[in-house]
C-alpha cells in the first residue's frame, strides 16, 4: 500500500547529467533524470532531497506543500514541471528599473536561458492541463479538474480543444495539435449538443476564431505541424458551416444581431438587448472568414452592425456619455442605446478593443474604426475615466460611468485596456497612448502584488478623495477588493506581454512570470486548473471546479509569449504589424502583410 502523500524525491548522482551548460539555472544544472521512491512518513514531515543544489531542495519542499494541500498528479512530467516553475530564478527588478537600451540588451543576453526555461515550464503546464482535459473530459467543452468530470457550457462542441489549438501550434506541441486537428472535422455545428442556446459572441471568439487562426498559422510559419495537405481546407469548411449556421442572428430590423440563438427553431428573442461587446466583437473573425472564402457576405453583416454601434443613437430619455464612450445595452429593433452606463470591462471591453485591431488588420479599410478608438481613449484620459486613488496617486484605474457621472469601480476584465492602448500607440506611432497604456499595466499588476496569493481579484473600488474610514489595505495598495474571485483570466498577463514587446523592459517579463507562478501555485488542482473564490487568502479560498477554455487560448499563451523570444508570431514594435490577436488571443494574419 502506497501512502497518498508520502514520497521521497532523490536526485541520484548516478543519474545526473554532468555536462550542464554554464547558462543553465543553478537549480537545473545537474538535474536531468531523477528517481521517485515511496517512503512512509507523516504528512507534516519535510521532503528530504539528497542533492547538492539548495534551490532544488527548496523546489521539492514547495512541491511537498502542493502535494499536502492539493491532489497533485505525481507523474514525472508534472513533477519536473513543478520543479521548473518553483526553482527557475527571478531577477531582482531593482537592478533594472530604468534600463537604457544598451543595458537592456546586455541584461537580456545574460538571462536568455532563464526565459527559455520559463517558456518551457509554461508549455509543460499547458500540456499538463491539456492531458487532464483530454483524459477526463474530451470531447466535451470543459474539464472539472477536482473530480475529473466534464461540463458543456459551450454547446458540447469541444470548446477547450478548439480554443487551445492556436496556443498548441505556437508552442509547437505536436501531439496536442494532432489530436485537435483530428477532432475538429468531426464536429457537427448544426445542432447544439447540450440543447442550450448558442451565444453568437462566445461561439465566434472561441470556435470560429480558433479554427481561422489555425488556418493562418498552419498556412504560414507552422506548416510543418499540418497533419495533412487538406487540413486547413477542412478547418475553413468547418468555420464556414458554423458561421453560415449563425447567420440568422442578423435578421433584425437594424442588422444588429441577436446574441442567444435557438438552433432548434432558428429563432431568438427580439426584445433582448445586446451589449457593444456582444455585437461589436464579431467583425474581425467574420471579416477574416470572408477573406479566406472570397465571400463578402460574412464581413458585410458584421461591418454593418459595427457601423451602427459606432454611430450610436440614444433613446430620448437617456443621457449620452462622453464622446466615443457608449452605454451597455442596445435595442436591436431600433438600434438605440437604452442606457448610458458603461465601462472598459464587462459588456463593452472587446468592442473598444476591436476598433484599433481592425485598423491593424487593414489600416486603409478601417480607418474610421481607428478614429472612434482614438476618440474613446482621449475621452477616457481627459474626462476622469482614468482615476488615481487617494492613497496611491501613482496608480491609474479605468472607472465606470453613467452618463457623465464617474464611478470608481474597475475589474480584471478592464485590464486588457493597458495592452490595447499600447498596441494603438505602436501602430499610430503615438508615445502618449503607449505611456497611458503602461500606466494602466503597472496599476493592474499592483492588484496582483497586493494580494496574499499574488493574483489579482475580479473587481475593486477606490476613491479620489481622502476619507476617514480607510482600511489599512486601501491605505497601502490604493484599492479595496469588491469581488475577490479569480476566474483564470488572462487580461493582466496579456497587457504585460504588450508592455514588454513595446518597451523591451524585462521587468514586464519578470512580472508576467511572477503572475504565472502565482496562478500555477494557487489554481492548479487535480487534473488541471480551477477558478478560485478568494485571491486574498492563502489557499485561494475554495475551488469552483471549473476550467475555462480561455485558460488555454489566452492565459497560457500570453504567459508563454512574454518569455518565448523566438516565437514566430509576436506583436511588432513598429507601425506595421504582421499579426493581430483576437479578443480570445487567436492570432490572425493581417491583410497588408499577406
Amino acid at each position: 500500500m502506497q501512502p497518498s502523500h508520502s514520497r521521497l524525491f532523490m536526485a541520484a548522482p548516478s543519474l545526473l547529467d554532468k555536462a550542464a551548460v554554464s547558462s543553465t539555472p543553478a537549480c537545473l544544472k545537474h538535474l536531468r533524470l531523477f528517481d521517485l521512491i515511496h517512503c512512509p512518513r507523516s504528512s507534516s514531515s519535510a521532503i528530504i532531497c539528497f542533492h547538492p543544489v539548495p534551490l532544488l531542495s527548496r523546489a521539492l519542499i514547495a512541491i511537498n506543500t502542493t502535494v499536502s494541500s492539493h491532489d497533485f498528479d505525481m507523474q514525472p512530467r508534472n513533477i519536473l514541471n513543478a520543479i521548473l516553475i518553483a526553482c527557475i530564478p527571478s531577477v531582482d527588478s531593482h537592478h533594472r528599473s530604468q534600463p537604457n537600451l544598451h543595458q537592456h540588451t546586455l541584461h537580456r543576453d545574460n538571462n536568455i536561458a532563464i526565459s527559455d526555461y520559463r517558456a518551457q515550464a509554461i508549455k509543460e503546464a499547458f500540456e499538463f492541463a491539456w492531458n487532464g482535459y483530454e483524459t477526463h473530459a474530451f470531447p466535451n467543452d470543459e474539464l472539472r479538474p477536482t473530480n475529473n468530470k466534464s461540463a458543456n457550457t459551450r454547446n458540447g462542441w469541444g470548446a477547450t480543444a478548439v480554443d487551445a489549438l492556436s496556443t498548441a501550434i505556437l508552442m509547437e506541441s505536436e501531439h496536442v495539435v494532432a489530436s485537435i486537428l483530428d477532432f475538429i472535422p468531426t464536429i457537427d455545428f448544426t445542432i447544439s449538443k447540450s440543447g442550450e442556446e448558442v451565444s453568437l459572441f462566445e461561439t465566434t471568439i472561441r470556435y470560429l476564431g480558433g479554427m481561422l487562426s489555425a488556418c493562418d498559422l498552419l498556412n504560414g510559419p507552422y506548416q510543418h505541424l499540418a497533419t495533412s495537405e487538406n487540413i486547413t481546407i477542412a478547418l475553413v469548411q468547418q468555420a464556414f458551416r458554423l458561421a453560415n449556421r449563425m447567420k440568422f442572428a442578423f435578421d433584425t430590423p437594424t442588422g444588429i444581431p441577436a446574441n442567444l440563438l435557438d438552433f432548434d427553431t432558428n429563432g431568438f428573442n427580439m426584445s433582448d438587448p445586446v451589449g457593444p461587446a456582444t455585437a461589436g466583437t464579431l467583425v474581425l473573425e467574420w471579416t477574416r472568414l470572408s477573406d479566406m472564402l472570397s465571400d463578402l457576405s460574412f464581413a458585410n453583416l458584421t461591418q454593418h452592425a459595427e457601423e451602427q454601434i459606432m454611430h450610436a443613437r440614444y433613446s430620448v430619455d437617456v443621457e449620452e456619455p462622453y464622446p466615443g464612450l457608449l452605454g451597455s445595452k442596445i435595442d436591436i429593433r431600433t438600434g438605440n442605446f437604452i442606457n448610458a452606463q458603461g465601462n472598459w470591462g464587462s459588456g463593452s471591453d472587446s468592442y473598444y478593443e476591436y476598433l484599433i485591431k481592425m485598423y491593424v488588420y487593414d489600416s486603409t479599410s478601417f480607418s474610421t474604426y481607428k478614429d472612434k478608438w482614438v476618440q474613446a481613449v482621449k475621452s477616457s484620459a481627459n474626462n476622469g475615466v482614468g482615476l488615481h486613488p487617494s492613497s496611491r496617486r501613482d496608480l491609474t484605474f479605468l472607472s465606470s460611468w453613467v452618463g457623465e457621472y464617474i464611478s470608481p469601480v474597475s475589474s480584471h476584465l478592464a485590464c486588457f485596456a493597458g495592452g490595447n492602448w499600447i498596441l494603438g500607440g505602436l501602430v499610430l506611432q503615438d508615445q502618449t497612448f503607449i505611456e497611458l497604456g503602461l500606466d494602466l499595466v503597472d496599476s493592474c499588476f499592483e492588484t496582483y502584488n497586493a494580494t496574499v496569493t499574488g493574483i489579482g481579484p475580479e473587481g475593486w473600488t477606490w476613491t479620489e478623495d481622502d476619507f476617514l474610514d480607510e482600511t489599512n489595505f486601501y491605505k497601502r495598495y490604493g484599492f479595496d477588493i469588491t469581488r475577490p474571485a479569480y476566474n483564470l483570466r488572462p487580461e493582466v498577463l496579456e497587457s504585460l506581454y504588450y508592455a514588454y514587446r513595446a518597451t523591451g523592459d524585462s521587468k514586464y517579463q519578470e512580472w508576467s512570470w511572477r503572475a504565472f507562478q502565482a496562478i500555477n501555485a494557487t489554481c492548479r488542482i487535480g487534473s488541471g486548473y480551477s477558478a478560485i473564490t478568494n485571491v486574498n487568502v492563502a489557499d485561494g479560498g475554495a475551488f469552483t471546479n471549473f476550467q475555462e477554455s480561455f485558460m488555454f487560448a489566452e492565459t497560457f499563451k500570453y504567459a508563454w509569449l512574454a518569455q518565448a523570444e523566438d516565437s514566430k508570431v509576436h506583436v511588432g514594435q513598429g507601425e506595421k504589424q504582421e499579426w493581430v490577436f483576437s479578443t480570445e488571443g487567436h492570432p490572425f494574419k493581417v491583410r497588408t502583410s499577406q
